[in-house]
């Protein structure tokens, strides 16, 4: 596995996975918007790239192509598969596409629903019904003879041989993945099943995060070299001192060339709360297609500083704003719920 490499987001896709919205409790009291904000995230996407969605049954399939027919999505570019799904979290719940030289493969980690929650069953099965459909061979993941638990969202590479990850994730006591797996452990397993070369590892994420700690929400690769990373200048708020200390790390860090990396800063949005819950609102979780950027919004001061700063970071893609004020309510955002497919 020499050859082996995790592309960079920002790469060419064949298509960008996604699962149609169902599960009530993910946003209780708010899911009436949520088709609506996925048929504006399909109406941009599918004009870029092939989607694949994931829906429940033929019932919910029909309800689906209706509803994104009036929103005037491109349907001749969705491709619909029948898979039933806990929840649409693609991110975490898929499988980790690679290349080993020309041939892409797919790494299946063991999906436990963020060690929180007891309804992953269906969501276990997704990421190798991804690698059959797009034809690529399953590698599973694995930490010596025991399956490896992992989320997408937890971590980020620059289709180079870097990774980003956070200790909160994968190191702390709470939300425990993989029980007494070591910082050298998870290297050696990035590095079987991923190419990695370098991980560099940030600490706490934001307020907020259901994850606890998922690295997609403060820091993404958009290039070799270059990383943009969320900060809060607010001393008297919560996220300043973790979100100054994952900068501090960054600034002082090599990729797996030993290049310094090229920083750039992505403001936060204002606290926002819902039933008295801090949200985990970050411009961060945006996600890169072909020719699209897609980046949640929420109604605040600071969104046009954080659409001006990708438009300057992707000067050949469309940086498109997806208000997320409901959507961000089930604890996920643009990243979260996709999965790309490389070409």
């Amino acid at each position: 596995m020499t050859d082996l490499r995790f592309p960079g987001e920002w790469e060419p896709h064949a298509a960008t996975w996604l699962a149609w919205p169902h599960n009530r409790m993910d946003w209780p009291g708010r899911f009436h918007a949520i088709p609506f904000v996925y048929a504006e995230i399909l109406r941009h996407l599918a004009r870029r790239e092939r989607v694949d969605l994931l829906v429940q049954d033929e019932a919910a399939q029909r309800r689906a192509q209706a509803f994104l027919a009036r929103a005037h999505a491109p349907l001749e570019n969705i491709r619909f598969h029948i898979r039933p799904t806990d929840r649409i979290w693609m991110r975490d719940s898929g499988c980790t596409f690679v290349k080993d030289g020309d041939r892409l493969k797919a790494v299946a980690w063991t999906f436990n629903a963020w060690a929180k929650y007891d309804n992953w069953q269906r969501d276990r099965e997704v990421a190798p019904f991804m690698a059959q459909v797009a034809g690529a061979p399953v590698i599973r993941g694995r930490r010596g003879d025991q399956p490896l638990v992992l989320e997408g969202g937890s971590i980020d590479a620059d289709g180079r041989g870097t990774l980003l990850t956070t200790e909160e994730c994968l190191l702390s006591d709470v939300q425990v993945r993989n029980p007494g797996m070591t910082r050298d452990a998870y290297e050696r397993a990035f590095a079987e099943h991923l190419g990695i070369r370098k991980v560099i590892w940030l600490g706490d994420g934001v307020k907020g995060d259901d994850t606890h700690g998922h690295v997609d929400d403060l820091s993404r690769f958009v290039a070799p070299r270059t990383v943009v990373t969320v900060v809060e200048p607010r001393k008297d708020d919560p996220n300043h001192a973790p979100l100054a200390e994952n900068l501090r790390r960054l600034k002082a860090a090599t990729d797996a060339d030993g290049h310094p990396l090229e920083v750039i800063e992505l403001p936060m949005p204002g606290p926002l709360y819902y039933r008295g819950v801090r949200l985990p609102a970050s411009y961060g979780n945006f996600y890169i297609a072909n020719g699209l950027v897609l980046c949640p919004v929420f109604n605040d001061p600071h969104d046009r500083h954080a659409l001006d700063t990708l438009a300057k970071v992707f000067p050949d893609r469309e940086v498109v704003g997806i208000y997320s004020g409901d959507f961000i309510w089930g604890f996920g955002a643009m990243h979260c719920m996709s999965q790309q497919q490389p070409a």
